[in-house]
């Protein structure tokens, strides 16, 4: 039998081969059908999931709350994102068309997706083998900012596409742009048109012309590099292409394009609010404002926010501080560089301050770290580089510092005062840079002694000016509200007030001699005066004009400690205070804010006003949240002892305080009357004289009727100055924050005064001059000022004194009262002693 099995056994081959190919096609094409089923149902989940489209109909953006002082001045803003929403229809034409050119060409064309423009972006991607150009559309781009978060994954690209779609399907053209243009980041903290074209070029948008349209238009690609106020070469670039991109699409002929490529471009920020002045200020109107309506209204809800701040005050309290405390600092020395750089590390640093330097030429008067690269001994001249700007530092321009040894080399020199080369000094800007050279510094050195300054209209409580220390950045603690330091000599005036209301008058006769106390231990306590000079028997103008410590104790011990508390409460003092005899020289540690509102009543007249510093809240559709009506109180009202003296007291019915309109929302008036206007005005012609005769001579310098007082501790840790004229009250303080000695010239009469001084000249220039009004029941009197008697006609040293009416001496010196009539006060009691 014959076999044969060749041509079935290949047969048999071809078939198995041809069944497992069907098996891999199956395979596959399964494979295929659940990626596509995996695919679309993750593409049906992501429309589930996508964000509706529908809300960007009705754009409403974070828009910057913004702070308005009492003359309606733009004083401050709030933010998370710094933008103001402008209408299309006041964005220029070619200024859209200038962001079309650039951004997307094909803007008009597509339907959200720009197809080609992705095919183009491939191509040139990967000629080059790095991601050279991108192809999101404009409304891709508002997808992303306003729909989805900016990760970098291929679902959120899936996303934005789908998105891009919905909204040409709902929103027009104009539309997309109105939020696109609004929306974008553009820069140096600037969102959308309307506030970039106000930071680069101090214009709003519609007063652009086609240059600075062309170079806002380039920004999107990358803000930073082609920031116009850091890089304006590159931003000239940049603004070129953007031209020949319009010219190109036929929005502008080259003729209009060349012209805008030769306009010379100029930085010029309409910087409408100063932060750095204002902070303190701003930060307390923030931390009520939160507190109130919550971090997401504040800052993103557009509120408007009218305040008590005046600006030229504010911007005057700020530099006065400022400009004090160098002052007080400088005199303790210079206390040399910073730091030493080695030559390795100067770019290094140099570029962290070029990158925070945001203006074309450095402000004149400014303050910048510099970095001494070069040193011409002969001529004893540095040059000093800032960021990537150079100028130089003359002998004459640091000659406060002394004899200041120069080293020509890198390193430190060993010698706490030497400057080398490397060198990290703080430079004042007093001729600014032309073309990032040739500015001209002086030595400077930031003050390690802080200050707070804080002025209040006494007539309603509104807090006019602010400044909680030397620099914000550096220390958010605000000293004008929350320092609580001893005040020294400024709290006299206070425990005089109440001696006045206990029937003293300025013409009684203390003995300032030496006494000492018991104080429980084994040493007695010996108050001594600020000079250690021992007058003998003063009156208390004489006391409280030249400050005497001695008599300030005696008139304590004279109407109790007890009572002068009580008083203090009634001014607003609401700190402890120490219940014995140190309280006559201030041992009690008070804010600034305390303090000053307490001088406020004697300015008022009478008046206890809680300070205040908003007055108006508007949300962004123009409902007033919030409003205080304060009308002002008149200067010395007659106040009733009874309203001044809640115990009953006198049988005067109280003043009408005008109250503010019931209206929902609406504060009234605060303005309490706490003690009569008799005691106010004589505490403020006592301290009147404590100007024009005593330790606050510098405040002569207004030229006007000013009250005041000077306060200075022990080893001189705080100085202070407290001072009014009828339309304003202000207080300074100056000491450091962990307690040490201001050293020479620490006194309140030297480094507060000057500060107050320089604040209140500016603060009152356009202010009329006014006298304090006397109260009707305000007599005056010559006295005999060494005995608070009547002074004869023409008798030697006789001078004019103020007494309540029925308080004033009736007799002359060795003459006993008329019979039958009662004796004032100094009359009928021994002299303290």
């Amino acid at each position: 039998m014959e076999i044969y099995t060749g041509p079935q056994q290949g047969a048999h081959r071809r078939k198995k081969g041809s069944s497992t190919g069907k098996t891999v096609a199956t395979v596959i094409a399964g494979i295929l059908v659940l990626v596509l089923l995996a695919f679309a149902g993750y593409f049906f989940y992501l429309l589930g999931a996508l964000p509706k489209v529908d809300r960007l109909a009705d754009y409403r953006p974070p828009i910057v709350s913004q702070v308005y002082g009492e003359d309606g001045s733009l004083v401050g803003e709030f933010y998370l994102e710094r933008r103001t929403v402008v209408a299309v229809d006041k964005i220029p034409r070619r200024l859209i068309q200038a962001f079309v050119s650039a951004e997307d060409s094909n803007f008009y064309q597509h339907k959200g997706i720009d197809y080609l423009g992705i095919a183009r972006a491939v191509v040139k991607n990967v000629i080059s083998l790095r991601k050279k150009e991108g192809a999101s559309t404009i409304t891709q781009q508002v997808a992303k900012s306003m729909l989805l978060t900016p990760e970098k994954k291929f679902s959120r690209k899936l996303k934005e596409a789908i998105l891009a779609k919905r909204m040409e399907e709902r929103l027009s053209k104009d539309e997309i742009l109105y939020i696109y243009l609004n929306q974008i980041y553009l820069g140096a903290g600037a969102y959308g048109v309307e506030l970039a074209a106000e930071t680069y070029f101090g214009k709003e948008v519609d007063k652009l012309n086609l240059a600075e349209m062309a170079m806002l238009a380039g920004l999107p690609k990358a803000p930073n590099t082609y920031s116009p106020i850091k890089h304006l070469d590159k931003a000239k670039e940049r603004q070129a292409y953007v031209l020949e991109r319009m010219v190109k699409e036929g929005y502008v002929t080259q003729a209009e394009a060349d012209h805008a490529k030769a306009t010379p471009i100029e930085i010029h920020s309409l910087k409408k609010v100063n932060p750095e002045q204002s902070a303190y200020f701003l930060e307390q109107v923030r931390q009520q404002l939160e507190e109130k309506y919550g971090e997401e209204r504040l800052y993103k809800d557009g509120l408007k926010i009218y305040t008590t701040m005046n600006a030229e005050m504010q911007k005057g309290a700020y530099e006065a501080v400022v400009n004090g405390l160098k002052a007080v600092d400088k005199r303790q020395g210079f206390r040399g560089p910073a730091k030493f750089l080695a030559e390795t590390e100067v770019d290094g640093f140099c570029k962290k301050i070029e990158d925070s330097i945001d203006t074309v030429s450095m402000k004149q008067g400014a303050t910048y770290p510099g970095v001494v690269t070069a040193i011409a001994e002969g001529k004893r001249e540095l040059t000093v580089r800032v960021g990537d700007r150079t100028g130089t530092l003359s002998k004459k321009n640091m000659d406060w510092a002394g004899q200041v040894k120069l080293v020509s080399a890198f390193g430190n020199p060993g010698e706490k005062r030497a400057i080398a080369l490397g060198s990290v000094l703080d430079v004042q800007v007093k001729e600014p840079d032309t073309n990032k050279q040739g500015a001209v510094f002086a030595l400077d050195q930031a003050p390690e002694a802080q200050a707070a300054l804080i002025a209040i209209d006494p007539m309603t409580g509104g807090v006019r000016a602010m400044v909680g220390g030397y620099d914000f950045k550096k220390s958010q603690f605000n000293r004008a509200m929350q320092a609580k330091r001893n005040p020294g000599s400024a709290f006299k005036p206070i425990i005089y007030a109440a001696a006045i209301d206990k029937g003293m008058t300025p013409a009684t006769i203390i003995d300032d001699s030496p006494v000492e106390y018991e104080s429980g231990g084994d040493r007695a306590w010996k108050p001594k005066n600020y000079d250690n000079i021992y007058r003998g028997p003063v009156t208390m103008r004489e006391a409280l004009t030249n400050s005497i410590n001695i008599v300030s104790v005696k008139i304590l011990e004279s109407i109790g400690v007890n009572s002068a508390i009580e008083y203090a409460k009634k001014l607003g003092i609401t700190s402890p205070l120490a219940a014995n005899l140190t309280l006559a020289l201030g041992s009690s540690s008070l804010t600034p804010m305390e303090l000053t509102s307490a001088y406020a009543v004697f300015a008022s007249g009478g008046y206890r006003m809680t300070p205040y510093f908003i007055t108006k809240v508007v949300d962004r559709e123009g409902q007033v949240l919030e409003e205080v009506q304060t009308p002002k109180v008149p200067v010395f009202a007659p106040v009733s002892s009874a309203a001044a003296n809640p115990d009953g007291s006198g049988d005067q019915p109280a003043p009408a305080v005008p109250a503010a309109p019931a209206a929902p929302g609406m504060v009234p008036a605060n303005a309490v009357p706490v003690i009569s206007s008799d005691t106010a005005y004589i505490m403020t012609n006592l301290m009147e004289s404590v100007v024009t005769s005593g330790t606050g001579g510098r405040a002569r310098a207004l030229g006007r009727p000013v009250a005041g007082k000077t306060g200075t501790t022990n080893d001189m840790k705080d100085a202070w100055f407290v001072g009014y004229v009828p339309q304003l009250v202000a207080g300074v303080w100056v000491g450091y924050d962990q307690e040490r000695s201001l050293g020479a010239g620490g006194s309140g009469g030297q480094a507060a005064a000057p500060i107050w001084t320089e604040f209140m000249q500016r603060a009152v220039a356009g202010m009329p001059v006014k006298r304090f009004t006397v109260p009707s029941n305000v007599t005056f009197a010559q006295i005999n000022p060494r005995t608070g008697h009547l002074a004869k006609d023409g008798e030697e040293g006789a001078m004019t004194e103020c007494f309540v009416n029925g308080t004033e001496p009736t007799t002359y010196d060795g003459e006993a009262p008329t019979e039958g009539e009662t004796p004032p006060a100094e009359d009928k009691s021994a002299t303290l002693q």
